[in-house]
């Protein structure tokens, strides 16, 4: 074959700056919206909109109103005022909108549905071959979207029955609202801007193949293609501080995710974060890219024959290298096989890179997110830009 967060920013307020231009009324939507969000259950007035975004209230009021009318916003009662009558308090309705993520591992596919406050609504895996053809591949993974989405459909509907029992009313949409679209999270490389594998490590026959456009025909909904390691460190940026991390993934192979700065580093080739395959032994065995000595291969075959204190040596002198390198503030782990062995592997790493620091040590520490972070952190490929979040996706952004 040839071929959605919540706030990372480098201030907290920055990004929630608006301009009272009628060509920029997306971008203010988007801004109330991350508002909202933000809020949660509790709310947030008109007023505070104002004074959080720069926009006049008049502003406020009119995307307010249309947010309402669109289902994407709902009152949340009213807050009582320092002076005249009380404020109106409002919020988002997660239930209005929805997005699929889907992580394509080696041997098995992951698929969730989360809403628009992020909250997983269904969830599925099952055993999958990433190397059983495209036509194949393609198939099984749009059918496993609509698996999900009919799960996140009964869900819904099992909710609204509850409500209707209890006479509990609505907070929003009753059943499943709209869906956005599909993130979807592979292993790399991979052109994240034209949605095409290259010489995927170990299937070198996804080259070129156009993935993202195949699987959009096939469900008739967009969809975002990146890697699996840029997923889950995208997942980790939008509920972090927005500092400089490595997120480390080792599961079925080794790869990384760098966020610089809170917005997610891909390059200018969107082929960053191939963190595997850096050489660290020049006469070492033999790497199923072909390369000789790759930390993956050095890694995977210590995990294989269960010497895990080597296996997090070696992933930790290639964590040290990237603290020398880039400066970062963080190393996180994930990937099943440091889920299965978690303080071996924080603590193996961990000191290699206090061995090795010359200046203040590096934390390091496991991921939070779950055995589904890396589908979640794709279906955030289809919600971040919903609320403004443009920035956390670095370059390579199509």
């Amino acid at each position: 074959m040839r071929g959605v967060r919540t706030g990372v920013h480098p201030t907290p307020r920055a990004p929630h700056t608006g301009v009272n231009l009628p060509s920029l009324r997306s971008h203010n939507s988007a801004l109330v919206l991350d508002l909202l969000r933000t809020a949660g259950e509790g709310g947030i007035s008109r007023l505070e909109l104002a004074e959080s975004t720069g926009l006049t209230p008049q502003a406020v009021s009119k995307i307010t109103a249309r947010l309402r009318t669109e289902g994407l916003a709902a009152g949340a009662g009213q807050r009582a005022s320092t002076g005249g009558k009380p404020r109106t308090v409002l919020c988002l309705v997660p239930s209005a909108a929805h997005a699929v993520g889907l992580h394509l591992d080696r041997d098995e596919l992951t698929a969730v549905v989360v809403d628009l406050a992020g909250t997983q609504v269904a969830a599925r895996t099952v055993p999958f071959d990433l190397g059983a053809g495209a036509a194949e591949v393609v198939e099984t993974a749009a059918a496993q979207v609509e698996s999900v989405r009919a799960e996140a459909a009964s869900h819904a509907a099992t909710q609204s029955a509850a409500r209707e029992a209890a006479h509990a009313p609505a907070a929003g949409a009753s059943g499943p609202g709209g869906m956005l679209g599909v993130g979807v999270a592979m292993p790399g490389p991979l052109d994240h801007a034209t949605g095409v594998p290259q010489r995927v490590t170990g299937f070198p026959q996804w080259d070129g193949f156009p993935l993202r456009d195949a699987l959009a025909a096939r469900l008739g909904l967009p969809v975002v293609l990146d890697k699996d390691t840029n997923a889950a460190a995208l997942g980790l940026a939008l509920s972090g501080p927005g500092d400089s991390f490595a997120y480390l993934h080792l599961g079925t192979g080794l790869g990384a995710g760098l966020v610089l700065g809170g917005a997610l580093y891909r390059g200018d080739r969107t082929g960053a974060g191939e963190f595997g395959h850096q050489v660290i032994q020049l006469d070492g065995p033999l790497c199923d890219c072909g390369n000789r000595g790759c930390i993956e291969a050095l890694c995977m075959a210590a995990v294989a024959r269960g010497d895990l204190a080597e296996a997090a040596r070696v992933l930790g002198a290639g964590a040290a290298n990237l603290v020398g390198l880039l400066d970062i503030d963080r190393v996180l782990l994930g990937g099943r096989a440091v889920a299965a062995a978690e303080e071996e592997f924080v603590t193996g790493v961990g000191a290699v890179l206090e061995e090795r620091a010359r200046g203040p040590v590096v934390p390091v520490a496991v991921a939070c997110g779950g055995a589904h972070s890396v589908a979640e952190g794709a279906a955030q490929l289809v919600l971040a830009p919903v609320f403004g979040h443009a920035r956390v996706f670095g370059r390579g952004r199509p």
